[in-house]
């Protein structure tokens, strides 16, 4: 349990990254929005897998032999992808509660 939660921890950098760099985007016209948050729905499983890939390579190269760094890759890259098959529809809603989120943000935030 404590490895999930680590690996866990590991997909914030890559979500907030996307995040930050998708944010501009989202307060321009409502396609711009629609485009954001598209492309935020297909580059948060990759922005979050990317991280615990990198992590996963680090900790498992100090800790076990070099021939089980591919093995454990390839398990994270396999349960990555079911995972992200699973958890579509939630990465979309997801999506667009930021894009909705950030538009609401920025109209307040705007000087009349």
């Amino acid at each position: 349990m404590r490895y999930a939660v680590l690996l866990a921890a590991l997909t914030w950098p890559g979500l907030a990254l996307l995040g930050a760099g998708l944010a501009p985007a989202t307060i321009g016209s409502r396609i711009d929005a629609a485009v954001a948050g598209l492309a935020l729905g297909i580059g948060a499983p990759i922005a979050a897998l990317l991280p615990i890939l990198i992590g996963l390579v680090i900790v498992v190269s100090f800790t076990g032999s070099g021939g089980q760094v591919g093995q454990a890759a390839g398990t994270v890259i396999r349960f990555g992808v079911l995972g992200v098959t699973r958890w579509a529809p939630l990465v979309a809603a997801a999506a667009a509660v930021w894009v909705i989120g950030v538009r609401r943000g920025s109209a307040r935030a705007a000087p009349n």
